[in-house]
């Protein structure tokens, strides 16, 4: 525990240096700020940084984590020829990266709220959660990558794709699946498929916050519909678990066998 703690804090005073940290809160902040200054109330504001929210993070972590796994091949190689457990460097490495970049979102967004009054309040306070999450998931994601795949320019190419699949592609699958099978009943098909995709999961958590299921699209009125909003809101956030640990947890096996 003591030999993680030290890597943690190695890692992530590595990480404030970065100048990519820094533009990442300063953004987060500068849109908060721009969205609470022209639109009246929370409202608005959280539905405007919610889709900001799910395309950037997921991207911005996919990215600079395959990256980070690359460019820290070198220190990797160093902590193995000491008595350290692989286990150890993942985890210090995994939460290194991931903890700061959450650190500076919720920073970029919690400021400007808190001095307009509405960090309190269910929406933003929402988005708060589901943005960490959504921190946590797509660093894993990219941490698994950036070990599985060997060449850095096929990692980050791999880490791109995963990224527009969840965040583009997805939706207009389930689309088309709906048009093409709309004689059939496809509830319980399109809970299971939005289940597995996190940036979903997050939207509908976000807009069960304001009971908005038109806003939520075909996908997430089903899902309100059938769940509930007490029900859907608690299986999403179980599931968002489950797309952390279990990255997390394969990548780290993968990182124990794999000959660096």
């Amino acid at each position: 525990m003591r030999t993680t703690s030290l890597l943690l804090k190695y890692v992530v005073r590595d990480v404030m240096r970065s100048k990519w940290l820094g533009l990442y809160l300063i953004f987060f902040a500068a849109v908060t700020e721009g969205l609470l200054f022209f639109t009246a109330g929370e409202a608005k504001t959280v539905v405007g940084l919610m889709n900001v929210v799910l395309l950037l993070i997921p991207l911005a972590a996919a990215v600079f984590g395959t990256l980070h796994v690359h460019h820290n091949r070198d220190f990797v190689e160093l902590m193995l020829t000491q008595p350290v457990s692989r286990n150890a460097i993942y985890v210090a490495l995994y939460l290194g990266v991931s903890l700061p970049f959450l650190i500076a979102f919720v920073v970029g967004i919690g400021v400007p709220a808190a001095v307009h009054g509405v960090l309190l309040t269910a929406p933003i306070l929402t988005l708060l959660a589901t943005g960490c999450a959504l921190t946590m998931v797509f660093f894993a994601i990219a941490y698994l990558i950036g070990v599985v795949v060997q060449d850095k320019a096929a990692a980050m190419g791999v880490a791109f794709i995963s990224w527009l699949s969840f965040a583009v592609l997805y939706d207009g699958v389930i689309l088309v699946l709906t048009v093409l099978f709309a004689d059939y009943p496809l509830e319980k098909a399109t809970i299971a498929m939005v289940v597995c995709n996190p940036i979903d999961l997050a939207r509908i958590i976000v807009m069960l916050t304001f009971d908005y299921a038109a806003l939520m699209g075909y996908t997430g009125a089903v899902f309100q519909e059938f769940f509930g909003t007490a029900t859907g809101v608690v299986i999403s956030s179980c599931s968002l678990i489950v797309w952390t640990l279990l990255p997390v947890f394969i990548g780290r096996r993968a990182f124990g066998r794999k000959d660096w």
